[in-house]
This record gives C-alpha cells, structure tokens and sequence, in this order.
C-alpha cells in the first residue's frame, strides 16, 4: 500500500508538471512549428481530460497520505489547487482570457505539486520512523 501512495503522489507531480509544461511550452513550440497545432496537445480538451485525470489520482493519494501522516493541510492545498484547475477549465479563456487561463492553470498546477511532495515527504518520514510499532508493543 506504501508503494502505491508513492506512485500516486509521483503520478500526481508529474501530470501537474506536464500541464504546466503544455500551458507554457506548446503556444512557443506552434509559433515555432505551426504544423503543431493540428496534434491534440495544441487543443483546449486537454486541460479538461488533464484534470480529469488528476482529479481521482489526487484525491486517492492525498486521503491514503492523511490517513498516514494526519495533517489536514496538505489535502486542503491539494483541493485548494484542483479547484483553481476545475475553475480554470470551466471558465477557461473566454472569461478568464489567455493570460488568465494560464496563470489559473500554472497556479493550481502548483498547488497540486506542492501538496504531493508534501504528503510524499511526510508519508516517507513516518515510514523512515525509528519509533516502534504498535504491533511490536503487544
């Protein structure tokens, strides 16, 4: 079970820095390449199926982690950012605008980030604990 709260978390990290990356990365690579912006990565649905995708990732590892290490923080700055994501998809560019759009996304993209290493961190922390268990006291 450690193993898999791990790889949630890195999962989680990772698909946060691959949506910051295409929201930063993919307006310069088709003003580059303009052939680009027929591949599905130039296209608006992406960040919706991105945040559908980090959505169960992030709410199965950042709860397994509470469990574990019991600070409440680290899942309200991780819903705090895929709320800032679902808001920035929802109303996307044309109410937010492009700048607008990219700054929400950037933001809860972050935010999403920081609490995955977070509950990385400490999850890795009580597992390195050198206190005893209770299975042992028995």
């Amino acid at each position: 079970m450690k193993t898999l709260t791990i790889s949630t978390d890195k999962m989680a990290i990772s698909l946060s820095f691959l949506c910051v990356l295409h929201c930063l990365a993919i307006p310069l690579l088709v003003m580059l390449l303009p052939s680009l912006a027929v591949m599905p990565l130039a296209q608006e649905s992406f960040h919706f199926w991105m945040v559908i995708t980090v959505i169960p990732i992030s709410i199965y590892a950042l709860t397994l982690g509470c469990k574990k290490h019991k600070t409440f923080s680290v899942v309200v700055t991780g819903l705090l950012g895929l709320g800032v994501l679902i808001g920035a998809v929802m109303f996307g560019e044309s109410h937010l605008g492009e700048r607008g759009e990219k700054i929400f996304t950037v933001l809860g993209a972050m935010l999403v980030a920081i609490s995955h290493y977070q509950n990385y961190s400490r999850c890795r922390k009580i597992e390195q604990c050198p206190c005893p268990s209770s299975k042992n006291d028995s």
